[in-house]
């Protein structure tokens, strides 16, 4: 099983979009392994995004990130990169398709609600920036034989 970190942005929280997204992400089958509200400090929004540093959008990125609290999420399941950058949209909410986060909840293109992990090498990274060891938690998902087909002895 795979774990991956995703961010309700400061957008996401003061609309109120909590709730109805981190239960997108039940409903799709995913375990909430760890959860948090935080405020990001400039040097935690500039560590999580260096590798934009010097782009155009970096420095309105971090004023944008540090503008309010942020849901800091760990979820895990079945190829939980993929499946929640899917589940997220594109990136641009005025280009998403209907169906995905952005898609039916942002309009902008800088206010676009989530931030997904774009790989399992970065979703380890970017966990072991918001989580400390002890805050994850390792728990048996009692739902599992029924999100995935487990006759096999593996998660199908």
């Amino acid at each position: 099983m795979q774990k991956t970190l995703i961010l309700l942005k400061p957008d996401a929280v003061q609309r109120r979009l909590i709730g109805k997204i981190v239960s997108r992400f039940e409903e799709k089958g995913l375990q909430i392994v760890g959860i948090k509200l935080v405020r990001m400090t400039e040097e935690l929004a500039r560590e999580n995004y260096r590798q934009h540093k010097g782009r155009d959008y970096y420095e309105p990125l971090i004023r944008y990130m540090t503008a309010g609290p942020v849901v800091a999420m760990v979820l895990k399941g079945k190829e939980a990169v993929e499946t929640t950058r899917k589940m997220a949209g594109f990136t641009f909410g005025t280009k998403a398709e209907p169906g995905t986060i952005r898609g039916d909840y942002a309009v902008s293109n800088r206010f676009n609600l989530i931030h997904v992990s774009d790989s399992k090498e970065t979703a380890e990274a970017e966990i072991g920036i918001f989580f400390k060891k002890g805050e994850i938690l390792e728990y048996d998902a009692i739902d599992n034989p029924w999100v995935y087909d487990t006759s096999q002895g593996t998660f199908i």
